[in-house]
């Protein structure tokens, strides 16, 4: 049989250390005791070295072990954008041996309730300005301990007041909320101070995290993360990008959302494990903030995605920036375009290494290496991981054939939580893990991605999923029947379609959309609305999104 008949098969090489750590803590206390005074998370000026970092989350432990009802293996929700109280809040909540369950702050309450029901969320730590909306859905979850959190809460006085007062007062970002057992986060903390926190033991088999994804179908499911699963997603990173890093040394932007997985297994965590700097961005949309922060911070690696880039590179002001440290930089979470890659090494001197994950497998499945960068490619897999590609007929495919891509390693979920049919349908009795992405192994060992999850939709990093959209829409009492599609966008690479065919003949575009806000996240309301006669379907009377899709490819050409 010829090289390009035999299977592509991909080995990536011996994953180091794996069975030397129990738990992500383990790792924690190390890096704590290795790098103690360097600086481990700043935010908006203020600085937390590592020993600080243990001090508080210490804190933060005790208080839920000693204030409230919780017990080892409880659920609790992180609502918090990128703040210096998310690692704080995350290390604590694992030193007490609880569940993570990481929330995006952008949630409506539909979403949240949705999640907290599933997740059988017991407590949460949340942002104030977003309070309002766990009132209106506290009754319905199972949460009973809820820690609220403002804005500069971690920075020192008078600037805590300062900046607290400017978001409530004079920005109104804060709606007037009323949840009266609610605690504060700096009360829990100084509370925590005063007791004593026992270290929780947690095996490599305990779940860390509960990390959200629509899966493979749509529908919002909870991957169980174990210990296991990110320490090796850790050492994982260390091996593939580790080269590029100096321990305890680098400042390292992090303007993505930490509570995606993305950046909580990259900046969270792995930086964390080297002993390196991760400066985190709240609001990376406000670019004239962004840029600033940039211009006062020597930093040496940067973490983003293909919009972010290019949002950037456009602006003068961060053209002008001095990028003479700037070394590493990584792109994931969304297609990174040859333009784009090459237009980030134009104005920084930087070359984008670009990687490949999943919420299911922690995410991390394969990476560029830093000293040689294929630009249209995922890299290739990380240490401890076989990747390979099955076609149509379920064969393993050879080199240069297209299918859908297999993962196995370490690294990939336990399972769906309380989803055993949804983890059956996605990880065979070998272990073997489905992506859902159509990919190609190239003779070199490089893997390209050709194609996405057959109906996701990637806006700006986000997964958004077209049954959800229709879900909302179908509950609008002038709507017959709907589908949603990706339409190709210069700036968020895909953005959203609702085609609807409607029983009133006054419903228009933004009445739908004012529609969708109501149970949507921002980022899920569809930018374009289509009304038609009927929808192209299936002999059995299914949707043909993808007729649809291909339609609006075909008018963008």
């Amino acid at each position: 049989m010829s090289e390009n008949a035999t299977p592509a098969i991909l080995t990536g090489q011996p994953l180091e250390k794996l069975d030397h750590y129990a738990s992500v803590m383990e790792i924690f206390h190390a890096s704590v005791a290795r790098f103690g005074g360097k600086p481990a998370f700043s935010c908006m000026g203020r600085v937390m070295s590592y020993t600080e970092l243990d001090r508080l989350s210490g804190h933060f432990a005790a208080w839920l072990q000693q204030e409230t009802s919780l017990q080892p293996g409880d659920r609790i929700a992180i609502q918090l954008p990128n703040l210096l109280q998310f690692p704080v809040a995350v290390f604590g909540a694992l030193r007490a041996g609880m569940v993570v369950v990481n929330t995006n702050p952008l949630y409506t309450e539909r979403e949240m309730a949705n999640q907290f029901r599933d997740a059988g969320v017991r407590a949460i730590v949340i942002l104030a300005n977003m309070a309002d909306k766990l009132e209106r859905i506290l009754e319905r979850t199972d949460i009973r301990h809820v820690v609220v959190t403002e804005l500069g809460d971690l920075h020192p006085f008078p600037k805590r007041q300062v900046i607290n007062a400017v978001v409530k007062h004079v920005k109104k970002l804060v709606p007037p909320f009323s949840l009266p057992e609610a605690t504060g986060f700096r009360r829990a903390l100084s509370t925590g101070a005063a007791q004593s926190h026992r270290e929780v033991s947690q095996g490599p088999d305990d779940i860390a995290a509960l990390q959200y994804t629509g899966g493979t179908t749509g529908q919002a499911k909870g991957a169980m993360l174990t210990h296991r699963n990110l320490v090796a997603n850790m050492l994982q990173a260390r091996q593939a990008i580790g080269p590029a890093l100096t321990e305890g040394a680098e400042t390292i932007i992090a303007p993505l959302p930490v509570y995606h997985i993305y950046t909580f297994t990259v900046n969270c965590l792995f930086m964390m494990e080297t002993g390196n700097h991760s400066v985190l961005i709240p609001n990376p949309r406000d670019l004239d903030a962004f840029v600033k922060t940039l211009a006062r911070v020597p930093f040496t690696g940067f973490i983003g995605l293909n919009t972010l880039f290019n949002a950037l590179c456009s602006r003068e002001d961060f053209r002008r920036l001095d990028f003479s440290r700037l070394h590493l930089t990584i792109s994931g979470g969304m297609a990174l375009t040859r333009a784009s890659a090459k237009r980030w090494e134009e104005v920084t001197g930087c070359q984008v290494a670009e990687g490949y994950g999943l919420t299911e497998t922690s995410p991390i499945v394969s990476f560029n290496p830093v000293d040689a960068i294929q630009l249209g490619t995922i890299g290739i897999p990380v240490a401890g991981t076989e990747v390979k590609v099955v076609d149509a007929d379920g064969l393993d495919a050879p080199y240069d054939t297209v299918g859908e891509l297999y993962v196995r390693g370490p690294q990939v979920m336990k399972g769906y939580w309380c989803h055993d049919d949804e983890t059956a349908m996605v990880i065979d009795e070998q272990g073997w893990f489905r992506t859902g992405d159509i990919a190609v192994i190239q003779p070199d060992g490089y893997i390209r991605i050709v194609d996405r999850k057959k109906d996701m939709i990637l806006v700006s990093g986000f997964n958004v999923y077209p049954n959800e959209i229709e879900d909302v829409v179908a509950t609008h009492p002038g709507v017959v029947e709907s589908a949603v599609v990706g339409v190709p966008d210069a700036v968020s690479g895909e953005a959203i379609k609702l085609f609807v065919v409607s029983r009133d003949e006054r419903l228009d575009t933004e009445t739908l959309r004012a529609w969708c806000r109501k149970g949507l996240a921002g980022y899920k309301v569809p930018r374009f609305v289509e009304f038609r006669d009927e929808l192209p379907k299936t002999n059995v009377g299914k949707v043909l999104r993808r007729q649809l899709r291909d339609e609006e490819i075909e008018k963008s050409r």
